[in-house]
């Protein structure tokens, strides 16, 4: 799986780092989403692009394979609700997703094999609508 450049905002991975610091777990979404943490450029919540996945923002992804079209909102665990379609950023595609930019194909190990999905559009993201404590 081809490695690209993520961006997260300053705030961010602050409260990230605390989520995973507070968590006496070693499970792999923990390892995995520290190993996201530790390669991505860090920026100020002002200066993160408006096209990059943040934390609660909203966006309408595309599996590559199927062509079928799914919106998530990226949240902490606590606000999970798959239901709702709010995703842990502890889950497998929540971990994936942070970081990412608009266009860009996301690719994950699931149990058959690997799974695409092409970020198809950032439908709200909390800097870019001056939303910077969410």
């Amino acid at each position: 799986m081809e490695e690209r450049t993520i961006y997260i905002s300053a705030y961010d991975k602050k409260r990230l780092l605390k989520l995973i610091n507070r968590s006496n777990s070693g499970s792999n979404s923990l390892k995995e989403l520290t190993k996201e943490l530790d390669r991505a450029q860090v920026v100020e919540p002002r200066d993160i692009p408006g096209n990059v996945i943040t934390m609660n923002s909203r966006i309408r992804l595309k599996d590559i394979d199927s062509g079928e079209e799914m919106e998530y909102t990226l949240v902490f665990p606590q606000d999970a609700d798959f239901k709702n379609k709010k995703i842990s950023i502890l889950a497998p595609i929540g971990t994936a997703l942070i970081g990412y930019s608009v266009g860009d194909i996301i690719e994950w190990q699931v149990p058959k094999g690997i799974r695409k999905l092409q970020v198809e559009e950032l439908l709200y993201q909390p800097e870019a609508a001056g939303d910077y404590d969410l």
